[in-house]
This record gives C-alpha cells, sequence and structure tokens, in this order.
C-alpha cells in the first residue's frame, strides 16, 4: 500500500485533528499520552468513557464495513487516523482488543445472531473483551493447552474448568473468548495438540470465573490469572466449528501481529522523538556513538513502517504475522535500553516528570515484547518451517 497525501486525505487527516483538538480536553485531558492502564494519568473508567467519546465521533471502527456499523475507511486512512491520534495524545486505547482482535474475527467466523449480539456493543465502547489464551503450561506453545469445556446435557451451555495467564484488562472488561478442549467431536483422543479444540465467548461477571490481578515489574496490574471452575456460557457461543478451534485462534492473532501493529508504530515515533527531544536537552546527543544509535533507532521504525504498509494487503498479512512480530518487538526492546541509556544516573531514580517518567516506563514494559503473543524462539521456528514450505 503507498500512503499518498490526495486530497481526500489531506481533508480526512484535518478532520481528525480538528476533533481530537476539540474533544481531548476538559474531563479527558488527564488521559493525554498516558499509554495504557498503570501509565500515569490512565483511569480505566475515564478510558472507557473516551472510548463512547471516540464512538460518538465516529472513530470506532474505521475500518468495519458499513453492514456493520463501521466507516469501511481505507487502509490509507487508518494509518492516518492512528498517527494523527497520537501526535494530539490520544490515550491507550482499553477497547483494542474487542475492536482489532475479536471483531474481525467475528466478522470471518461468527454467525449472524453472534454479530448482531456482540459488534454493536464493541463499536459503541460499551463492551469490553479480554483474551483467553496462555496458560502456566502453555504460552508461545498455545497447542498445550488444558482448559476443557464440555457441553451441559440438561441445559446445553458450555462448562468450562481451567486456568488462563497474562490474560490483559480481565478485570476491566465484561467478556472474554477462551480457547478450551472438546472431545465434543470424537474420542478424548481427538482433543490433543491442534485437532479438538473450541474458542468460547464467555461472560467474565460469574460465579465460576475469578479473576487475579499480578503485579508487575512497573508495579501496576494489567495481567490477570483467570480461573474456570464450572464457569458458564451459551452453547451456541462458539465461534466457528466445534473441533475446529484451532483454525479461528490462529486466524485472531494474524490480526493480533499484523494491522494492529500500523496503529502501534505511531506511539512508537512519539516515544523516539521522547528520547530524541531528551538527548539534546542533557546533552547526549552529542556523543558520536548515541547519534549513531538514535539514527539507527529512526531508521528501523522507517523499515517497519515500510514493511507494515507493504503488507497490510489481507492475502499477505497473515503469511508475513510472524515477521513482523519478530522485527517489532526486538526494535522495541532496544528502544527501552535506548531510553534508559539516554536518561543516564536519572534513570536509577524515582521520576517525578511525566515525560522521563514515561521512558522509565516504556524499558520496563519493552522487556515482554519478546516473550508476549509468541517468543522470539517460537517466532523464528515459524518463519523457518514457511520458508521451507513445511505444514504449520
Amino acid at each position: 500500500m503507498k500512503m499518498q497525501e490526495s486530497e481526500i486525505n489531506e481533508a480526512f487527516r484535518a478532520e481528525v485533528r480538528e476533533w481530537m483538538s476539540q474533544h481531548l480536553t476538559g474531563q479527558f485531558a488527564p488521559l493525554k499520552h498516558a499509554s495504557g492502564l498503570g501509565a500515569e494519568g490512565y483511569d480505566a473508567q475515564l478510558a472507557k468513557e473516551w472510548e463512547r467519546e471516540l464512538a460518538r465521533g465516529g472513530w470506532t471502527g474505521l475500518g468495519w464495513e458499513s453492514q456493520y456499523g463501521g466507516r469501511n475507511a481505507p487502509l490509507t486512512q487508518q494509518v492516518i487516523f492512528h498517527e494523527e491520534y497520537v501526535r494530539l495524545g490520544g490515550p491507550g486505547r482499553i477497547g483494542h482488543i474487542g475492536e482489532t482482535l475479536l471483531a474481525p474475527t467475528l466478522m470471518a467466523f461468527g454467525t449472524p445472531e453472534q454479530k448482531a449480539r456482540f459488534l454493536p456493543g464493541i463499536l459503541a465502547g460499551t463492551d469490553y473483551w479480554a483474551q483467553g489464551y496462555s496458560e502456566p503450561g502453555a504460552g508461545s506453545d498455545l497447542a498445550a493447552i488444558r482448559t476443557k469445556a464440555y457441553r451441559d446435557a440438561a441445559t446445553g451451555e458450555w462448562v468450562i474448568n481451567g486456568q488462563k495467564v497474562w490474560t490483559s484488562w480481565a478485570h476491566e472488561s465484561e467478556w472474554i473468548f477462551v480457547l478450551a478442549r472438546t472431545d465434543e467431536v470424537g474420542t478424548a483422543a481427538a482433543s490433543t495438540r491442534h485437532a479438538g479444540m473450541v474458542l468460547l465467548l464467555v461472560p467474565i461477571k460469574q460465579a465460576g470465573v475469578e479473576v487475579r490481578p499480578i503485579r508487575q515489574i512497573t508495579g501496576t496490574s494489567e495481567f490477570n490469572e483467570v480461573f474456570f471452575d464450572g464457569a458458564r456460557t451459551e452453547g451456541a457461543l462458539h465461534l466457528g466449528p466445534v473441533g475446529d478451534g484451532w483454525k479461528v485462534a490462529m486466524y485472531l492473532l494474524g490480526c493480533e501481529r499484523g494491522a494492529s501493529t500500523l496503529g502501534q508504530q505511531a506511539h512508537f515515533r512519539y516515544e523516539l522523538d521522547l528520547i530524541i527531544e531528551l538527548a539534546k536537552r542533557n546533552g547526549t546527543a552529542r556523543d558520536p556513538l548515541m547519534r549513531q544509535r538514535l539514527a539507527k533507532a529512526d531508521l528501523g521504525l522507517q523499515t517497519l513502517r515500510a514493511h507494515a504498509l507493504r503488507s497490510s494487503s489481507e492475502d499477505t498479512l497473515f503469511r508475513v504475522a510472524s515477521v513482523s512480530k519478530y522485527a517489532w518487538s526486538n526494535w522495541h526492546r532496544d528502544l527501552g535500553e535506548l531510553a534508559m541509556d539516554v536518561l543516564g544516573e536519572q534513570g536509577e531514580l524515582v521520576l517525578k516528570d511525566s515525560a522521563l517518567a514515561a521512558l522509565q516506563q516504556l524499558w520496563l514494559v519493552s522487556r515482554a515484547d519478546t516473550i508476549y503473543a509468541g517468543t522470539n524462539e517460537i517466532q523464528m521456528n515459524l518463519m523457518a518451517e514457511r520458508a521451507l514450505g513445511m505444514p504449520r
């Protein structure tokens, strides 16, 4: 995809700037430039109200088809929105998992009834979702999951037992999509590795679900453990055929590792600009080696953006998902280290300045980038298998 500033795109960019300037003020001012849960000034309830404000302005579901209530905006305009959103201080999106991960998967695999039930709440910023994939013994090796689901013969409902971990925002969500094993399609032996799985849509606020926040190195709790002990959901709330949950789960991960990184890179640019500004201010930029590292980071980010735009069409998006994830997570981890080196001795202190504290937070958070959503080792294995033409 080529980014060209046509008159239509220039008008759209101006529309975004005007709306953001008028609306990210007043009660929403504390959210400005707050990266997400745990960041200074990021209040979850205020962030949810901001999501509803975005929805009222028509800025959610930009790329969704009009039949689902979206704008059907071309990818160029979606990128423009993300760029201007970050430039003008737009906070991290608490509705991200529902809007950019679950919604496209619903559109691809959901029944008409499921789409009618769940897409409007995601679009309006009133329903929030968590992702129930990883388990204590099944992180990057997702096929090792042990959470089980079976149907209650009396009610037809699904009954779920097991545990998920590293579940982002579960404590702020109403729903969670859960990858589980089921032997409904055959014998118990059929439910092994990639076979016999189901992706279920499960309400969180029920007696059979317990959410336990995990305190992170940042001192905050963005992640959670989620325990299912006889949790229930309706019999019809499975995405795709029963037993074919792995295919649906992989489609969703393609959305996570592909299209959503276009918006992510706009925030990366904001972080890099903060580091460059600090390096100029504290004199670090006078060091030739530091200037070289800053230039390398800038070129790396431009490369990430070019790759994301080149591979943004749906027919290539899922084939290069591992390449994208491996590239951006390593670049961002290195950016966190660069931030601490530019901070110097200041980085060892608890900083009150919000901009400097954001750079400390960047370093702490980026330590996990090469682990979550598939470790570096897993991504390299996938890339090697595909290069050799091996079956997935």
